[in-house]
């Protein structure tokens, strides 16, 4: 695809990732909390080793059923802990199954996960207009109230910068630049 966003690069995977999924509105329960675990997991390590891991992810963490996961026992994250296919981080285990019994909390409260988080949008993708990789922040306003409320009812791993990311990723803002064909594709 010629114009593709720079940070795409050429590794088949990454390509994929930003061809088919990135920026792409989701409203899919399971999938939005399979985001916010992996950009959670992100922190401190680039996308591209976490998008390498996703599949080992997703074994791990039972396909990434919230109800499952809100369910771990100590027991159970301390096996993940043995799993050499994801980060092997306790903070990011525990808070991935922290993450999961809020998950369900917003979910109940409001509906479901997907209802609320598309409150901080106004219910629609904010629609970017960057020229340059360097235009595009790492934070916003959004973010920083996301991040905020999320931390408020109990989320780990869910820093405004981090919030940004997931909101990109599950096409809550469409950042693609604008010499990018998927821009125009998902407005």
């Amino acid at each position: 695809m010629n114009g593709r966003c720079p940070w795409a690069g050429d590794d088949p995977l990454y390509v994929a990732y930003h061809d088919e999924e990135w920026g792409v509105p989701l409203h899919d329960e399971q999938r939005l909390f399979e985001m916010l675990i992996l950009e959670g997991a992100q922190a401190g390590l680039s996308w591209f080793t976490i998008l390498k891991k996703r599949e080992a992810y997703r074994r791990a963490f039972d396909g990434f059923d919230p109800a499952r996961v809100a369910r771990y026992t100590a027991k159970r994250q301390a096996k993940l802990l043995e799993d050499a296919g994801i980060v092997r981080n306790r903070q990011k285990v525990a808070a991935a199954v922290g993450n999961a019994r809020a998950f369900l909390e917003v979910a109940a409260e409001h509906g479901s996960f997907d209802r609320y988080l598309w409150t901080f949008v106004g219910g629609k993708p904010r629609v970017n207009r960057f020229r340059g990789i360097g235009d595009v922040p790492a934070k916003t306003a959004e973010s920083d109230a996301l991040s905020a409320d999320l931390k408020k009812r109990g989320f780990k791993f869910v820093g405004s910068t981090i919030c940004y990311a997931y909101m990109q990723a599950i096409g809550m803002v469409n950042d693609h630049l604008t010499s990018c064909p998927r821009h125009a594709a998902l407005v």
